[in-house]
């Protein structure tokens, strides 16, 4: 009854009692709305697949990417997790959620086990409630219901809590999982089911059976009989089992799980105290690293705590069995939690018996703080010598350069993974080589007017004066795909603003990326700034890298539209400069020249159709449709190999036309592009706007007025009048190079080059004013005057 009236209020549990009346009572139970509505969904969309068997067990993974090949995964739930906060009951909506990604694990294929708490929770709660209502009862009875306020509870036994909470929780579980068309199955254990080895051998067979069978384990202590835990036992030699971490551990090695997901109420492992002022949170903890670490309290329930539960995971760590200690109580993520960690995402601390031989991406983040902070501190003639270093290593160490690019390139040949225009992108040459190292000495020239420039100087008062000046954003993280040549230019950009800067290539250019980046770090050495500039690790999840909002100030994404939008998505908490698409316009005004217009249509087109400032939709005035200029423009495109769609209202002109465009919304990034007419140029810039990314928008007419309306009405991040859309380039525009395009409305706009890459502070310099001083009552009043700009340099000031 007491659990009828639990699940009573917990609306996917009793749908799922509604599904079974209706079975039981010969209804279809189809005609069930939780059925309908989330039973099907769950059971027919989970995509059901075979995990491929993980390595022989004896040796637990390296790395976090490799726990997608988990076949064995036992989770770990403590009392936190399971027990609501005022401990007495249990977090249905928490178990939920960690039942849902269990249950589709297991329908993935793989063999899933729980430990579980909250018997002793569950029962506290059960018992209360009937002799809450015992008492009542008796008060009403004997002293009327003015007494009632006055009842108190008696404490309750741990063990009789047990005895009363396990049955109900159990079938809390089964009715969970029955949801998944999941069974289940209890298991309670002691100390002895592991030290006798009879009951040792009956427990190890009763699990394996069970796993085959397709049925997930339950297990748990049985705290009904066991004895009070010893607070100062050890995980020496056969494992005691103390409490539920203890547990999992001895059953992970014991079932040779290849996962130990123990979930807790903390994010992880921390190097101190959780809550501490430099208390840094483990991403990785290796069995060598214990003396580092300083536990702090127990969790508010259970038995255990951080420091069993690091020696709980490195006993199943020596093994075979992978571990990681993770949040299971955060809202925001214990939906996916589980799932996240077995797709090898940065999710808690992993624990690793491989540690790597350079340094973690938090730590290289660090390390780029802090020598950018020396880097934005050098005076403009030193970054511009690391600059020009840069330039003449590019030609000296070509050779080096090119026969890296030559691996890549014969790498990604052999595969057959690349396009054409990606190969195209990934390749280097001894001229494209000559072209970065003269758009670097154009960095190396604008880095003296770059950080510490004043934008503003007033006068608030009497010997009060305030400046606003440029400084550097602090740590950027680029993420380029087969674009080796980004990596100098962007490095150059980050030296001449002073910020730190964090590179993340694609694997199909690591040879040239590393070569490439070892030069920059050689250039950044003349000044002891080495550092400043890191290659992250191929290992790291892009995904990942954009979780890391407490180091990284700034993401810039550079690749395909694809990549934009995954990253804009995953960092929630970082800005992201970049453009999500590159939907580039040519629009052909009725009074455009004919040859002009052939002229940029090919090039935006036709020049380099993978770039993201290449033409995606030619714009047609309709007056044009069926006259000289128009023929010339069909032949030409069908001439360089252009696959033409036609819009809807193209279309409709046309008696046979060609394949109907599906969206025009689309970049081909290829010889293909969309082609509609419109009435006017205003229809043109209406069209432009709806179907658009602000990215790069032409008009091809001899009309000033026409061509100055457009360029006013559009807003684009670059609008050009008969030229091609492919100046929307920094180099071209002047600025040495680009970290990217932006089709932001704040901050950057259009090619990003070096003013891009600096934000402002204020600096105020007083002389011990106080805003006291200029109220009603205080003898000051503002100014606000205008003073000519200083040029503000590290250690020195001067007026220009």
């Amino acid at each position: 009854m007491y659990l009828q009236k639990m699940l009573s209020c917990y609306p996917r549990l009793n749908a799922l009692q509604t599904f079974k009346r209706a079975a039981s009572q010969g209804k279809n139970p189809s005609s069930s709305p939780f059925l309908t509505l989330h039973a099907v969904r769950q059971w027919s969309n989970v995509p059901f697949f075979t995990v491929p068997l993980a390595r022989a067990h004896g040796k637990s993974f390296a790395h976090r990417s490799d726990l997608r090949q988990a076949k064995r995964i036992l989770v770990k739930l403590g009392s936190a997790v399971v027990t609501r906060g005022d401990e007495c009951g249990l977090a249905l909506g928490r178990l939920a959620s960690i039942v849902e990604q269990v249950a589709m694990l297991q329908n993935q294929g793989r063999e899933m086990m729980i430990v579980t708490s909250g018997a002793v929770a569950f029962g506290k709660q059960r018992l209360r409630h009937e002799i809450l209502l015992s008492q009542s009862v008796r008060q009403a009875l004997h002293s009327g219901q003015n007494q009632l306020k006055d009842m108190s509870l008696p404490v309750l036994e741990a063990r009789a809590c047990a005895a009363a909470g396990q049955s109900g929780l159990m079938a809390l579980y089964e009715a969970m999982f029955t949801q998944y068309s999941t069974c289940t199955a209890q298991i309670l254990v002691t100390n002895l089911d592991f030290h006798d080895d009879q009951k040792r051998r009956n427990l190890n067979s009763t699990l394996h059976e069970l796993l085959r069978m397709n049925i997930v384990p339950i297990i748990n202590t049985n705290d009904a009989v066991v004895p009070p835990p010893e607070p100062n036992s050890d995980l020496q030699g056969v494992i005691s089992i103390k409490d539920n971490d203890s547990l999992a551990a001895r059953l992970a090695v014991e079932m040779r799980a290849d996962l130990l997901i123990a979930l807790s109420d903390v994010e992880g492992l921390y190097d101190s105290p959780p809550g501490s002022d430099d208390a840094k949170l483990l991403d990785t903890f290796y069995p060598g690293d214990q003396h580092s670490i300083t536990y702090g309290t127990k969790s508010r329930v259970g038995i255990g705590g951080m420091e069993a539960k690091v020696k709980a995971a490195l006993w199943a760590l020596q093994g075979g069995t992978s571990v990681v200690i993770a949040n299971g109580t955060h809202p925001k993520v214990t939906g996916h939690v589980i799932t996240d960690i077995v797709e090898g995402k940065k999710v808690g601390t992993f624990f690793s018996e491989v540690k790597p031989a350079g340094p973690t991406v938090e730590q290289q983040t660090e390390m780029a703080r802090s020598a950018g902070r020396t880097l934005a501190s050098l005076e403009p003639e030193q970054r511009s010598d690391i600059i020009c270093a840069l330039a003449d290593l590019l030609t000296e160490r070509k050779d080096e350069i090119l026969s890296a690019n030559k691996k890549d390139m014969e790498h990604a040949v052999s595969t057959g993974r690349l396009s054409p225009a990606m190969l195209k992108r990934l390749s280097l040459s001894s001229s494209k080589l000559n072209s970065l190292s003269i758009g670097l000495r154009q960095i190396a020239v604008s880095s003296h007017d770059s950080v510490g420039r004043v934008l503003r100087r007033t006068r608030v008062a009497n010997n009060l004066e305030l400046e606003q000046i440029t400084v550097p954003i602090g740590v950027l993280l680029v993420i380029f795909e087969s674009r080796p040549d980004c990596l100098p230019q962007v490095s150059a950009l980050s030296i001449a603003s002073g910020n730190a800067l964090l590179l993340k290539g694609g694997k199909e250019a690591a040879n040239t990326n590393r070569i490439l980046h070892e030069l920059s770090q050689e250039a950044l050495s003349i000044h002891g700034v080495k550092d400043a500039i890191q290659l992250v690790s191929t290992r790291e999840e892009v995904e990942d890298l954009c979780r890391l909002e407490k180091m990284i100030d700034l993401i810039i994404p550079r690749g395909s539209s694809q990549l934009v939008r995954d990253i804009q998505r995953a960092a929630k908490g970082i800005p992201v400069l970049g453009h999500s698409e590159g939907i580039c316009h040519v629009y052909v005004d009725h009074e455009a020249s004919v040859d002009k217009a052939i002229k940029i249509i090919r090039d935006s087109k036709c020049d380099y159709p993978a770039a993201c400032n290449a033409m995606e939709t030619l714009l047609v005035h309709r007056e044009l449709l069926r006259t000289p200029l128009f023929d010339q423009i069909i032949d030409m495109l069908r001439t360089e190999h252009v696959k033409i769609h036609a819009g809807p209202k193209f279309a409709s002109y046309l008696t046979f036309s060609p394949s109907e465009v599906k969206s025009l919304r689309t970049e081909y990034g290829d010889l293909e592009c969309s082609i509609e007419v419109v009435d006017s140029m205003q229809e043109a810039v209406d069209h432009i706007h709806k179907y658009g990314s602000s990215h790069t928008d032409v008009i091809v007419t001899e009309n000033e007025d026409t061509a100055e309306q457009f360029l006013q009405q559009l807003d684009s991040a670059c609008v050009f009048w008969n030229a091609s859309s492919r100046f929307a380039d920094g180099y071209r525009f002047g600025l040495g190079a680009e970290v990217g395009i932006s089709t932001a409305r704040i901050h950057a706009r259009g090619p990003v080059g070096l003013e891009g890459l600096l934000t402002t502070k204020w600096v105020l310099r007083g002389e011990g004013h106080t805003a006291a001083d200029f109220s009603e009552q205080g003898s000051m009043t503002y100014l606000h005057e205008n003073l000519p700009v200083a040029q503000v340099l590290p250690g020195r000031r001067t007026t220009s």
